[in-house]
């Protein structure tokens, strides 16, 4: 039983598909066949069920496949460890961003960033959490920027900021005379939300405790559309701070106020998985984030 055997083994539980686990491993297709046949015969039982159009894992493959995870972590593990000597911000980050923080925060980001870490190098992707999670967990991201709370015990959560909502109203609205905006009154007012299945949607409603806010007629699918519904005097919503900047001055077609309750707000932070072999360098990475934060958020406190 080789290294390389249990990468083709992982490879194919995550791909399901022969074809495309032997090019993620770099190697024929013949080969990846070859070295999981030869791994079944030295096991003596089957790993995989072949019979279905997506490849899975057996009862018992399953229990294998999670075990060969883990030492394939591990060795890629080793190997960074090993590179520490060198320097542990020169490296490559697969970095996943929520979709309403993406444009607003990451040009900060990267200036910021590259300035601390000239050597290191982010590649970034921008995902809703759900996909973000599972692509933490397959190893296809390194880290993510969401909003917590994230509750899963392989992750590792670093608070970053802590990021105010602001009232986003057309500029002949009643509301817009206010200097804040009573979060009753804003529900009242006819409250635009994203679709199902953003981040966003559940922290605007949580953080507002408005769980029992009736089913809205219009929903939109991003930021920039829901801002273009308030500014057309469809209704009004709740807009992250750092997607306010430069919006809400005079000539705009959308008033930003704030919101006249404590607690309005959501709090940002970076993730990795707990057995990542890049933790000290996403560990250094938050710390670098928390000291250069951008205007209109506050410090989060770090967990204990």
């Amino acid at each position: 039983m080789t290294l390389q055997e249990l990468r083709y083994l992982v490879a194919l539980a995550d791909t399901g598909h022969f074809g495309q686990a032997a090019e993620a491993c770099f190697v024929s297709q013949s080969t990846l066949s070859t070295g999981l046949k030869k791994l079944e015969d030295y096991l003596g039982v089957v790993v995989f069920d072949r019979s279905l159009k997506r490849v899975v894992p057996t009862p018992i493959g399953r229990e294998i496949v999670e075990s060969a995870r883990r030492i394939v972590e591990e060795a890629a593990r080793i190997r960074e460890v090993a590179s520490y000597a060198k320097d542990p911000m020169d490296r490559t980050v697969h970095l996943g961003v929520i979709p309403t923080l993406g444009p607003y925060y990451l040009p900060h980001v990267l200036t910021s960033v590259r300035a601390a870490h000239p050597r290191l190098r982010l590649l970034l992707r921008e995902e809703m959490t759900p996909h973000m999670l599972a692509h933490l967990a397959e190893g296809k991201l390194d880290a993510g920027l969401l909003a917590l709370p994230i509750i899963d015990p392989a992750l590792e959560v670093a608070p970053l900021f802590v990021e105010p909502f602001l009232a986003a109203l057309p500029p002949d609205h009643a509301l817009a005379r206010a200097e804040a905006v009573n979060i009753d009154d804003l529900a009242q007012a006819g409250l635009l939300l994203l679709e199902e299945g953003h981040c966003l949607r559940d922290q605007a409603l949580d953080a507002c405790h408005l769980e029992n806010l009736k089913s809205e007629e219009i929903r939109a699918t991003s930021l920039e559309t829901l801002r273009q519904m308030v500014a057309m005097g469809l209704g009004v919503t709740l807009i992250p701070a750092l997607a306010c900047a430069g919006v809400g001055g005079a000539g705009q077609q959308t008033v930003m106020r704030p919101v006249a309750r404590p607690g309005a707000s959501r709090t940002i932070g970076l993730v990795w998985r707990r057995r990542s072999p890049l933790a000290h360098t996403l560990e250094r990475l938050a710390e670098t984030l928390r000291a250069r934060l951008p205007e209109g958020v506050l410090a989060a406190k770090t967990l204990a």
